[in-house]
């Protein structure tokens, strides 16, 4: 079978896709490596900041977008996607389970955030540690956090967390930021920011959630306390997409080049999510892109 189009990745912007996708009409499938749907969202306790739905866990929103595509008929099928392939005007998706072909094709496989590979930072993950403070910050209103961090990413999350939380301790391993010169201003300006340099996170600790951190400065080794409620890590993220061949442009760190129409530089190729280079990464843009790349999609397809 030759679908109108193929999704890869069944995060929020990959759903979305396929609700809009089957509204208007067209045959779709979605692949992911996962049985599970929804991606990021599933390691998230909480989500306070998706329109109409505050307080709803990342599990039970990932289900119903999940539950949406079922009762419109979207397919669903398992498999990792190893290449993109062009063959007789189609495109040709393959994994180890088998080929599958389409006219057009969503990349929505996200990103995923930087670790700092310490102990605790798992056990913690939705309980205290956190990689999105836009996302969870309200959490810890009057609350004592760290942010992990140098580049703007991070500064910028030490100025949104100091406008509500009591003190923002922000750790860094270098003894300067990389970050833009006016967010360092900013930072240095803040009374309630506390800069840590020279300083790695060797564990996150408490009992059912983050009580403390235990820092080590680099020069002289030593290893202190930090009582913190939360901890911010905010040292990057990396696109899904290296274990895909004939992807479209990418920038200088992997994720895909594509305007808000989500059009790439292969034509019948579409980045949705996450994976896509974009200002702001949430639920709410993921979902957005995933409206957008089906409505680009129906355009090229008309034109076909």
């Amino acid at each position: 079978m030759i679908y109108d189009v193929i999704v890869i990745g069944a995060g929020p912007a990959g759903l979305a896709a396929g609700i809009y996708g089957k509204r208007a009409g067209l045959d779709i499938l979605i692949l992911d490596t996962s049985s599970i749907s929804g991606g990021q969202i599933l390691n998230t306790y909480e989500i306070d900041n998706y329109p109409g739905m505050p307080g709803i866990s990342g599990t039970e929103l990932a289900q119903a977008m999940r539950d949406h595509c079922e009762k419109l008929g979207v397919e669903f099928a398992r498999g990792r996607v190893t290449s993109i392939n062009e063959v007789d005007g189609n495109k040709e998706l393959v994994t180890k389970k088998g080929n599958f072909y389409s006219k057009t094709v969503i990349i929505a496989t996200g990103a995923s955030n930087t670790k700092l590979g310490c102990p605790g930072e798992e056990e913690f993950s939705g309980v205290g540690v956190s990689y999105c403070a836009t996302c969870d910050g309200a959490f810890f209103k009057d609350k004592e956090v760290a942010v992990v961090g140098g580049g703007d990413v991070a500064l910028e999350d030490a100025i949104y967390l100091a406008r509500f939380c009591k003190k923002v301790y922000l750790i860094h391993r270098r003894d300067e930021f990389r970050g833009a010169a006016l967010l360092q201003e900013q930072v240095k300006a803040s009374d309630k920011i506390e800069i840590i340099y020279d300083t790695t996170v060797d564990s996150i600790n408490g009992s059912d959630a983050v009580e403390y951190l235990l820092i080590k400065n680099k020069n002289t080794n030593e290893q202190t306390e930090l009582k913190v409620q939360g901890v911010f890590i905010a040292v990057g993220s990396t696109p899904n997409t290296s274990s895909i061949q004939g992807l479209p442009e990418t920038d200088e760190r992997g994720y895909l080049v594509a305007d808000e129409t989500c059009v790439t530089s292969k034509p019948g190729i579409y980045a949705a999510g996450d994976v896509r280079a974009k200002q702001l990464k949430q639920v709410i843009t993921a979902t957005a892109d995933g409206a957008n790349a089906i409505t680009s999609i129906e355009r090229y397809l008309q034109q076909k």
